[in-house]
């Protein structure tokens, strides 16, 4: 195995592990949800995935640095309702964040499927 590979499976796992910790509050831990998308987004390029395969995972790593980004500067200006008076609206400003780390979710699932499937049928 040649070291982009290893780097490439270093990467994949590290930025799980740490998708997988900011889950365990969005808010706080967005910022580590953002670093792990984008360490499994680099991590694909290295790795020399099928084109799509970098593809899905830029748009995941944009996603959610989209609504980081929107939820860091929402709470800049005093966030949304209450008696700051700023509609929810500005809300849907944030939807990128989730739809982002569904996706992650999504792919992360089929790759361990995937994973014990091979496994499997290495053992049959």
């Amino acid at each position: 195995m040649n070291a982009r590979l290893r780097w490439s499976g270093v990467l994949k796992v590290v930025g799980g592990i740490a998708m997988l910790l900011g889950t365990i509050d969005p808010m706080e831990g967005s910022v580590l949800i953002l670093v792990g998308s984008g360490l499994v987004a680099l991590s694909m390029f290295l790795g020399r995935r099928e084109r799509w395969v970098i593809r899905y995972w830029t748009w995941v790593f944009g996603l959610i640095a989209v609504g980081v980004g929107a939820l860091f500067a929402l709470s800049a200006v005093g966030g949304i309702g209450g008696p700051r008076g700023h509609s929810l609206w500005w809300g849907l400003l944030l939807l990128p964040y989730p739809l982002g780390w569904l996706m992650a979710l999504l792919a992360g699932v089929i790759g361990l499927m995937r994973l014990f499937q091979r496994r499997h049928a290495a053992h049959v």
